[in-house]
């Protein structure tokens, strides 16, 4: 029975994505004729809104932030940071615009510019696509874009495992982000997510729960190399994971029981 009412609310739940989305997008398509920039973004950001909140009344899934003090608070404030979030699920896409106070631009892969509605509206803000089979390109692309948002106040998001990691799992951390922190002077931020508790990579099933998404201090990029400043956002991440959610991660559990036997 659970089962059965778990599936029902996620076809509720994607039929709700389906339904707001098309007019979402026109109206963002039809917009950008007149305005791009910011104005766009937050219309943009106003949808995904609707999809967490969407997801949180249909199927239950809930979501707590720490550590949002550790970002600038005030959209006037023009200090640049790259966010390095864990990547688990789509959820956190979707939500890390709407829990952000600045504008934020994604490096994703090209390919997603072709999704009907959604990629089309993607593709009127200022946000770096790269094709992923050219990686030279690719990541002249990153920094010459990355450091043009930065200077306009535009906070660049990048998932250092690239793509989504399952539940309890750890991807090959990439150095493309602390790359460009090091290029930039730009602190990184690491941003842990168990996002998979609720809504597992390649799965359209949602869970009920609660998301803990839990905001590291910015790391300084000044006099770093690249690999090693990407090994501390790395352990920063996956320690924090271990603690946010010790039942996905058998040894972690382990040792807190210990810790609370002794």
């Amino acid at each position: 029975m659970a089962s059965g009412l778990a599936l029902l609310r996620s076809l509720l739940f994607m039929a709700w994505m389906a339904l707001t989305v098309v007019p979402y997008a026109l109206a963002v398509l039809a917009a950008s004729l007149f305005r791009r920039g910011a104005p766009l973004y937050w219309m943009c950001v106003a949808w995904l809104r609707l999809v967490i909140v969407g997801a949180r009344a249909i199927c239950g899934v809930h979501w707590r932030v720490q550590g949002l003090e550790h970002v600038p608070a005030a959209a006037s404030e023009r200090a640049a940071v790259i966010l390095a979030p864990k990547h688990q699920s789509t959820w956190e896409t979707f939500a890390l615009p709407v829990l952000m106070p600045h504008p934020l631009a994604y490096v994703f892969k090209r390919e997603l510019l072709a999704i009907p509605f959604f990629g089309w509206a993607m593709s009127r803000l200022d946000m770096v696509h790269i094709d992923r089979s050219r990686r030279a390109e690719a990541w002249a692309r990153v920094a010459e874009q990355g450091a043009r948002l930065m200077s306009e106040g535009v906070w660049v998001i990048m998932f250092p495992e690239g793509t989504r990691t399952p539940r309890g799992r750890q991807g090959s951390y990439k150095s493309g982000a602390s790359r460009l922190a090091v290029v930039t002077g730009t602190p990184i931020v690491p941003i842990a997510v168990t996002s998979a508790r609720c809504w597992p990579r390649k799965s359209f099933l949602l869970r009920p729960g609660t998301i803990d998404v839990s905001i590291g201090r910015p790391i300084d990029s000044t006099g770093r190399e690249p690999d090693e400043l990407m090994r501390e956002i790395e352990w920063w991440i996956e320690t924090e994971m271990r603690r946010l959610d010790p039942e996905a991660y058998p040894s972690a559990a382990s040792a807190s029981d210990a810790a609370r036997a002794s």
